[in-house]
């Protein structure tokens, strides 16, 4: 979290915390059930906890996070349910962008989401994980101000956070620099006056993504942690003293893959 720290002589508003905030998940910087401390987020952007605690609000209204009245903050763990629907509603808009398109996309704009895809591009030669996970999702935030506008680009921002958490939760196999030829395969249709193609790659883009979601045995299980930790010991150590012997088994806590592809 540090990272996300503005200077200390900044001003920061609840709405530039949460901006924040938001920007370190597509950065897979924070990651789904990931505790956000008011005191700690006080410190880091110099405010104070009032301003916070707005900004968490905020960020709540969005889905982004939840609040546990004795815990604190969370970020939020997406369901499968919710995975497939965050996924279907970014096919539907994504999609619904391009269908509205009745002229030729300026070549300003073009060039923007060209050059999009060389940081892209750059991002994944420099091996920067953070960096390539926030431009991959900021791409279709960026198509999203092009060919809609910012009120646009602000409901796909949410979105692709979201689909940016799923992917780390369900240990998505995506890889970044087929997203990447994704995206420029998209460019290319739009510059070449493909409305129609630039749709379908688009939605099989989605739709590819959502395909290598690996949802682990142990979400379908809710007794998984219990079984885990009840499951009979093996004793590998009976040799080497009682005490050894005795000792509890270590805790089970797969660490969840950062980054993934939106």
């Amino acid at each position: 979290m540090e990272q996300m720290a503005p200077s200390q002589s900044a001003r920061t508003s609840p709405q530039q915390i949460a901006d924040r905030i938001v920007d370190a998940i597509l950065a897979g910087r924070v990651l789904p059930g990931q505790r956000l401390g008011e005191q700690a987020l006080a410190d880091l952007f110099g405010v104070s906890r009032t301003l916070v605690r707005e900004a968490m609000a905020r960020l709540s209204a969005r889905g982004m996070v939840h609040v546990d009245a004795r815990r604190g903050w969370f970020v939020v763990e997406p369901s499968l349910d919710e995975a497939r629907e965050a996924f279907s509603a970014r096919a539907a808009i994504e999609t619904g962008l391009l269908h509205a398109l009745e002229a030729p996309v300026p070549r300003t704009r073009l060039t923007r989401l060209k050059q999009h895809v060389k940081a892209e591009q750059a991002a994944i030669r420099a091996g920067e994980p953070g960096q390539r996970s926030y431009l991959l999702g900021d791409f279709h935030v960026c198509l999203a101000e092009c060919l809609g506008g910012p009120l646009m680009a602000d409901i796909l921002r949410d979105l692709t956070a979201r689909t940016t958490l799923i992917a780390s939760l369900f240990q998505s196999t995506h890889d970044a620099a087929q997203s990447c030829a994704d995206h420029a395969q998209i460019v290319a249709a739009l510059e070449a006056g493909d409305h129609a193609g630039a749709i379908a790659l688009m939605r099989t883009h989605i739709g590819t993504v959502q395909s290598h979601l690996r949802p682990g045995a142990d979400r379908d299980d809710p007794l998984a942690g219990l079984r885990a930790a009840l499951a009979p010991r093996r004793r590998l150590f009976t040799d080497l003293g009682p005490d050894l012997a005795a000792a509890p088994a270590p805790s089970s806590n797969p660490k969840r893959t950062q980054e993934k592809r939106p």
